[in-house]
């Protein structure tokens, strides 16, 4: 095992990370990484940001923002959640992603301190990217916020701009069970006069999101009042149009402050964001005869478009390769999906993954058809191996599902 792999099993390992573990490894309070931030010389302070909260869409909102900032000649630091593959897909600059070697160094020189305050994984992933971010002296970083807002551990930089993509039920046992409670924790990231981005008008949110901007004296937009025209862009989701208006609106403030934004590398930054972030896994399409798609939405509103996308696609039989965790509410889930389809049912390798067999009882009681596999990737061999050239293969569910394909 390389030393880089060694130390990210060690960061994995050691701390509870929620999106392996679930509950008990969320923590409700900022002070660590406070203390972390002070330790390392207050790196977050060093550099202008970004920051992007909500319960859909801030990925690819903050791919399609670095894209865009990228090609007007800036200096980019992308700060997000979760990764596909390898680790150092949580931290690049200007799309290259963070060396090995300052992954190995960062853990190394604080170890110690690390260990001797029990930081999260999630609380030490900040403090490495805000490190890198201040030591590479990067001009504008796009920061991701992990869970909620309020309290998530990126909520320590004070930025040029605060983003609300949408409100949705998503981890509710931490965030509440209501859309304006969970508004309320994702308002959080909103700082005194710092102007904020709402990415889409929801009549349960607005209310809470009017309150906290007025006390914040923060100048709010809705992005959906733009009269933006459409844009191109290489990403291939119908639902990407709602987070390109929010880039677009966050663009426009960020001109107002001064930067240098021509409608040129507007347009150019968005037909390029692959190409200039590296994104992937949001309706990718991995090949065609039989065309293969996949894509990482797994919550109720991320699902109803990536599965009214599916509709309008032709084929003459649909196969999903169906992977999720074990605290997805699977009563709201379920019903959106095609009964038509056949389904391959598996676990994704990871802790919190639901087995296979629970997954398709559940599913059988909603009408969907299909066999337990043993692995994802078992799963998509035999998806493979049936389906015919003029087929579709769908693969989703979950992150941890896309993640073990691509």
């Amino acid at each position: 095992m390389s030393a880089y792999q060694e130390t990210v099993e060690w960061m994995f390992q050691q701390l509870p990370m929620y999106q392996r573990q679930g509950a008990q490894a969320f923590k409700k309070d900022l002070s660590r990484t406070l203390k972390l931030a002070e330790y390392l010389g207050n790196p977050q302070q060093q550099f202008k940001s970004v920051h992007i909260a909500g319960t859909n869409g801030k990925g690819s909102t903050a791919h399609i923002l670095a894209s865009v900032m990228q090609q007007a000649g800036y200096k980019v630091g992308l700060y997000t959640s979760p990764h596909l593959r390898d680790f150092r897909e949580r931290i690049k600059i200007n799309g290259q992603l963070i060396p090995k070697k300052s992954v190995t160094t960062f853990i190394k020189d604080n170890k110690d301190f690390l260990t001797e305050h029990k930081l999260s994984f999630f609380e030490m992933t900040v403090g490495m990217a805000f490190n890198y971010f201040a030591e590479e002296k990067v001009e504008l970083a796009i920061v991701e916020t992990g869970l909620g807002g309020r309290l998530d551990s990126t909520n320590i930089i004070t930025p040029e701009v605060s983003v609300i993509t949408n409100i949705g039920l998503d981890h509710t046992a931490f965030l509440g069970d209501t859309l304006a409670e969970i508004a309320k924790e994702k308002a959080g990231i909103i700082k005194n006069n710092v102007p904020v981005v709402i990415g889409e008008k929801q009549k349960d949110t607005t209310a809470v999101f009017t309150e906290k901007s007025k006390k914040s004296n923060s100048k709010m937009i809705f992005a959906q009042d733009l009269n933006s025209k459409n844009h191109t862009t290489d990403l291939k989701g119908e639902y990407q149009n709602k987070n390109l208006q929010t880039a677009v609106a966050t663009v426009n403030i960020l001109r107002d402050l001064g930067w240098d934004i021509s409608e040129e590398s507007l347009t150019n930054g968005m037909i390029a964001v692959k190409l200039n972030t590296g994104l992937q896994g949001r309706w990718d399409v991995l090949q065609e005869k039989p065309r293969v798609v996949c894509d990482t939405a797994h919550n109720v509103e991320g699902l109803k478009l990536v599965l009214e996308q599916l509709k309008k696609e032709k084929f003459r039989q649909l196969h999903i390769v169906l992977g999720t965790v074990n605290d997805k509410d699977l009563d709201s889930i379920l019903p959106l999906f095609p009964k038509s389809a056949f389904y391959y049912f598996s676990k994704p390798n990871i802790p919190r993954g639901l087995e296979a067999g629970i997954l398709q009882k559940k599913a059988g009681s909603f009408g969907l058809k299909g066999e337990v596999y043993s692995s994802i990737s078992n799963a998509y061999e035999a998806a493979l191996h049936n389906a015919l050239d003029e087929d579709l293969v769908f693969i989703g569910g979950s992150t941890f599902t896309v993640a073990e394909i691509i």
